[in-house]
Parts: structure tokens; C-alpha cells; sequence
């Protein structure tokens, strides 16, 4: 897959493009990608994303941002694996939240788009008066064609990104799985850190979130894929049908260090290797409890083993 960063897509090789934030990659947006797809096989055309950095409402509302359900690079993994020829990424900021809906559609035309595939509920341009029936009666002006698909529905309610963030802040990973049509899972590379953990008996893999609010905190059972029995690939599988390394995870700011940043830190069961520098991919099985601030390191360490017994307890019965 192509990464095409700013306005460089304008002059481009005709395409089909789907446009949107797709944080999550959910159910949603994968029906946009598999009706992108096909257009692009029904024209014989390279199948293009337009998405942003920072999403959207990231910009908007800089001081209470939505939590963010995949960083870039969970995104561009996953995007990945769906096969698309470019991902067109573009910086949104005031000048693009000023454009005006034309505009909007300009931009689109000098990429030398064919077909735009849109959601029901899309809107762009100056106050969002580019909505998907909008864009439809003025898209032939700009020699392009507008595909508006209907929302995926779960359980009788459409499939959103606001709501896998509800079922992540209720620790409904089942819930979440549905919607997302895999395991909720972060990714990235393991960092080094101050090795409290090794001195502790409960040595960590720490990873930075890579995002400004996370849809979920606290201590979890997890599994960890990528560390080789089985590659590290993006998880597009069924939900529950990889195995993974079990352990335990703190996700959080870690008060007993007075810490300020959020990090991912995983302990895993009967593992001893170095992972300084591997790509690994946590996924959530079960939320233990909340991140404490306790009386003193023995009290703390007493509540990790508490906390392992627990999560391998959980993770056999899974």
C-alpha cells in the first residue's frame, strides 16, 4: 500500500477513493472498503483512502478529544490487510476546516477520482454542507460518480466508532469483538524502560500508546501476538481464533512512579526473551481492575500476583 502525504494525490492516476476518519476500522468501515474494492474491480482503477492526521474531531475539540481507537500506525496495519493500493492521508487543520464543500469536491476531482464512496452519514466542507446527498447531485459537474452505503448494522443498532469506545469503557470485549469484526487489540514497538518491573519478579514490555486519550484504562488479561508463534501479523482473523502469548497488563499513567504519560506495560506468563524493539499486538480479554496508587511497593507487588493468578485463571478458561 502507497502512503500519499498532503496534496501530492492531486494529478494522479485515475481511482476509486473511500473518505473518512475509520478509527477502529469497524464493521462500518469495512463495508466502505469491500464497495471500494469493487469498484475498483468493476474499472480496473487503483482503490485509494482519503483519511486524516489529527482525526477530525481531534482538531476540533483540542482540550476533550474522543478517545482514539487505533493510532496511525494500528491503522495503516490494519488498512493493510485489506489490500487498498493507496492510503491519502492529509493534515487536517484550519484551512481544511474551512474549505468549503466545492472545494472539497475540486480536490477530490484533481486526484482524478472516478467513484467516491461515502457513508450515509458523511459530511465535509465549511459547517459539514458536503453531506453524502450533497456531494451525490453535484458530483457529475466534477466527472465523478458518488456511492452512498447503508450503516451495518449489530444487534438492530448501527455499527459506530463511538459505539466500540462505549463497549471498551464497559469491558465488553465480546461486544467490542462484534462490532469490530476482530479482538480489540493496540500495537507497537517495546521500548526500554526503567526495569522496575524485572527488580519486582514481573519484568514488562513496554509500550508507548501513541495517541492523546485511550478508550480504556486499568489492569487486563491479555494475550500477545507477534512475539513468533505465530508472526505479527494485523489480526484481521476471526475474533478468538489466534491463541498468543497469555499475561498481564497495566495500561495507565503509573502513579506509585508518579508517572505523567500513558503506557502500555505487559508482563508475560512462563516467557523469559528480549523484546526491545519488537512489533507486538495486545489484545484485551478481560478488565481486572482499576490502576491503583498503593501504600508501598510490597503492597503493590502483593496486588500483581493477585492480579496474575486472576488473569491466567481467565485466560485458561478461554
Amino acid at each position: 500500500m502507497e502512503l500519499i502525504r498532503g496534496p501530492a494525490a492531486q494529478g494522479s492516476a485515475q481511482c476509486v477513493v473511500t473518505i473518512g476518519s475509520f478509527d477502529g476500522i469497524h464493521l462500518g468501515h469495512q463495508a466502505l472498503i469491500e464497495r471500494l474494492k469493487w469498484h475498483g474491480r468493476r474499472l480496473r482503477l487503483p482503490t485509494m483512502m482519503l483519511s486524516f492526521e489529527p482525526l477530525p474531531r481531534e482538531f476540533l475539540q483540542p482540550s476533550d478529544p474522543p478517545a482514539r481507537l487505533t493510532n496511525f500506525r494500528e491503522r495503516w496495519r490494519l488498512l493493510a490487510d485489506f489490500g487498498l493500493d493507496r492510503l491519502w492521508l492529509l493534515r487536517f487543520d484550519e484551512a481544511l476546516r474551512l474549505s468549503s464543500g466545492s472545494e472539497f469536491m475540486q480536490l477530490l476531482a484533481a486526484a482524478q477520482t472516478r467513484v467516491i464512496v461515502v457513508g450515509h452519514d458523511f459530511h465535509f466542507g465549511r459547517g459539514g454542507e458536503a453531506s453524502a446527498d450533497w456531494c451525490a447531485a453535484r458530483a457529475g459537474a466534477f466527472g465523478f460518480e458518488v456511492d452512498v452505503v447503508a450503516p451495518v448494522q449489530v444487534l438492530a443498532e448501527r455499527v459506530s466508532s463511538g459505539r466500540v469506545r462505549g463497549a471498551l469503557q464497559a469491558s465488553d470485549f465480546s461486544a467490542a469483538a462484534q462490532l469490530l469484526g476482530r479482538d480489540y487489540c493496540m500495537r507497537g514497538r517495546v521500548r526500554s524502560g526503567n526495569r522496575l518491573g524485572r527488580t519486582l519478579g514481573f519484568p514488562t514490555a513496554n509500550i508507548a500508546v501513541k495517541r492523546r486519550r485511550v478508550p480504556l484504562q486499568g489492569v487486563f488479561a491479555v494475550r500477545v501476538h507477534g512475539i513468533g508463534e505465530e508472526g505479527s501479523g494485523g489480526g484481521r482473523g476471526a475474533a478468538g481464533a489466534r491463541r498468543g502469548v497469555a499475561g498481564v497488563a497495566n495500561l495507565g499513567t503509573r502513579p506509585m512512579v508518579d508517572g505523567a504519560q500513558m503506557l502500555l506495560e505487559v508482563h508475560l506468563f512462563d516467557f523469559d526473551g528480549d523484546l526491545y524493539g519488537r512489533e507486538l499486538e495486545v489484545q484485551f480479554v478481560a478488565r481486572l481492575r482499576d490502576e491503583l496508587k498503593f501504600e508501598s511497593m510490597a503492597a503493590m507487588v502483593e496486588q500483581m500476583h493477585r492480579d496474575a493468578a486472576q488473569a491466567r485463571v481467565l485466560l485458561h478458561a478461554q
